[in-house]
């Protein structure tokens, strides 16, 4: 039912003040507005990306791939000269041998893991073999139908109520 028409008659609506209709939409000045401030976030972007890349990736380990190419090839370096002096071979043959458990245990768990969807595998299968066998069962064997009954005729009049002829 469209606005301008009603469904009354005209003779009830007669004294009805007029129905106001909606004020014009501002979506051109919003979208305008969204396109400047993407503008203005562009170009502040390309003024200031690096420094404000460095700050966000300072702020939070999280976000380090935020960090400009240079500092992390610098930091990439610093790392991997750190990491090298610290060790000693000692600690590197606990870490091998504690990782050397870590993944006979996942491999454990994993075998683990295939055993029981092999399981489920069969199980399921099983119960599907099952369950379409019984509706097969279901399905070739119609019901019984009831023996058809003698069609019915009408029992005969006695002589009294008998039709003259």
């Amino acid at each position: 039912m469209s606005p301008t028409r009603s469904e009354f008659p005209a003779e009830l609506l007669a004294g009805e003040p007029p129905v106001p209709l909606p004020a014009p939409r501002r979506r051109p000045g919003r979208l305008l507005i969204a396109f400047c401030m993407g503008i203005a976030a562009t170009l502040a972007w390309q003024s200031y990306g690096d420094a404000a890349r460095e700050i966000i990736a300072n702020s939070s380990p999280q976000l380090s791939w935020l960090a400009p190419q240079a500092a992390i090839a610098q930091t990439a370096g610093a790392t991997a000269e750190a990491a090298t002096a610290a060790l000693d071979p000692q600690e590197l043959k606990t870490m091998s041998l504690g990782l050397a458990a870590v993944r006979q245990r996942v491999d454990q768990l994993a075998a683990q893991i295939a055993a029981g969807q092999e399981q489920m595998t069969r199980d399921f299968t099983m119960k599907l073999q099952a369950a379409e066998q019984d509706i097969l069962g279901k399905v070739s064997a119609p019901p019984p139908q009831p023996a058809a009954a003698p069609p019915r005729r009408p029992a005969p009049l006695p002589p009294q109520l008998a039709p003259p002829r």
